[in-house]
């Protein structure tokens, strides 16, 4: 009768184990594998090409990691939203499948389990698609659209992304003789306006100049000047630093006026022309030099005035002088003239203090940049002390 009991107990402890293992509720469906369609496609649009930006999946739509992915199809339209890809403007190949190291399996199994529920990060997808003429349109509001569809390895879906649009109105050439000049005044750039050819209605076009530095990399709009009527074009750009090495490039601007907005489609570029901006240029000549004596009851003096020069590196002003006396027949002798000031006069004014009774003095000015390049003398002006 024991044993027949020890049986039953033993019997039932298995029974109580076994159910306790058993699985509660129906069970789960197989994952689909579909990948969770990307929320941050974005676009880009320069000429004719669209740059399209987005993240690839990580997750699929039953929140399970994505193990494979197949192609993925760029989805573009005139229309306003896309419903389906139908015929897709490309179809990229699936990104090859590696499988993880040894070490990277050992790292992840050696992360705590917080970590181990992070999604990796997604990988960013650029595609650039170039518009054919077709679809390029002489007005202001019409637009195209751009989706992407990720497939899984069975050429399934769970649909389009979001949708972007850039708008679908045509750019211009950029000018094909760009040259620069290098002045005193700048940078001067030459080249053959296309003109308007015609006017269409909420669009206009205008030339932008890119001013980049060499050494840096960084660009500037140095500025922008209207088309215009076809022919010879010029810009002319101060707000450079001399001593650096400059690449100008041109692009024409379509300006797209809406009721509410306006958009603007940068074109295609020039080739870059290349700029040393060497200082090698005087600033210019001082003018209106004028000289008045004085000396009633003092020691004499000759005070000299001149308009002041505008140049912005403008650093002073040098100031020269020679004596011209006369020889017995009353003749006036020639003589070389010599500078003044020991350092740079910064206003334009001098007082001359080293004069004598009984002469002419003949008095002229040059002004000096920061990199000491110096200017042609003034005009002379004479004056006598009695």
């Amino acid at each position: 009768m024991k044993q027949h009991l020890g049986k039953f107990l033993a019997l039932s402890a298995l029974c109580l184990l076994l159910a306790g293992c058993a699985q509660t509720g129906p069970p789960l469906p197989p994952s689909l594998e579909l990948p969770k369609p990307p929320a941050d496609l974005r676009a880009s649009r320069k000429g004719n090409r669209v740059t399209l930006t987005w993240s690839e999946p990580t997750l699929t739509t039953d929140r399970q990691s994505v193990r494979y992915l197949g192609p993925t199809q760029v989805c573009r339209s005139l229309d306003p939203e896309i419903a389906t890809c139908g015929n897709p403007a490309a179809t990229l190949p699936a990104p090859p499948v590696t499988a993880p190291s040894r070490a990277a399996k050992k790292m992840a199994a050696a992360k705590p389990a917080t970590e181990k529920s992070n999604s990796p990060r997604p990988a960013p997808q650029v595609y650039v698609d170039t518009l054919p003429e077709s679809l390029l349109r002489e007005d202001a509001s019409a637009e195209i659209t751009y989706a992407v569809e990720i497939l899984n390895r069975n050429a399934r879906s769970a649909g389009l992304s979001n949708r972007v649009h850039v708008p679908a109105a045509a750019t211009l050439p950029p000018p094909g003789d760009l040259t620069a000049q290098l002045t005193g005044d700048g940078v001067t750039l030459h080249w053959t306006s296309a003109g308007e050819s015609r006017t269409v209605p909420s669009i206009e076009h205008r030339y932008r100049i890119y001013r980049r530095d060499e050494t840096s990399g960084k660009d500037v709009a140095a500025g922008e000047v209207p088309l215009g009527d076809p022919g010879p074009a010029h810009f002319t750009d101060s707000g450079f630093e001399w001593e650096k090495t400059y690449l100008y490039r041109v692009t024409a601007v379509t300006i797209l006026k809406r009721p509410d907005s306006e958009e603007q489609i940068e074109g295609d570029d020039t080739p870059p022309v290349r700029v040393v901006a060497h200082d090698v240029f005087p600033p210019s000549v001082p003018s209106g030099l004028q000289a008045a004596y004085s000396g009633e009851g003092q020691k004499p003096f000759i005070d000299l005035i001149w308009a002041p020069v505008t140049n912005a590196d403008l650093a002073g002003y040098n100031v020269f002088r020679s004596e011209r006396p006369s020889d017995e027949a009353g003749a006036v002798l020639a003589e070389p003239m010599v500078k003044l000031n020991s350092e740079l006069v910064k206003s334009p004014s001098f007082r001359d203090n080293a004069v004598t009774s009984g002469k002419t003095y003949t008095y002229s000015v040059s002004a000096v940049d920061v990199r000491g390049n110096e200017s042609r003398h003034s005009e002379t002006t004479r004056e006598p002390v009695p």
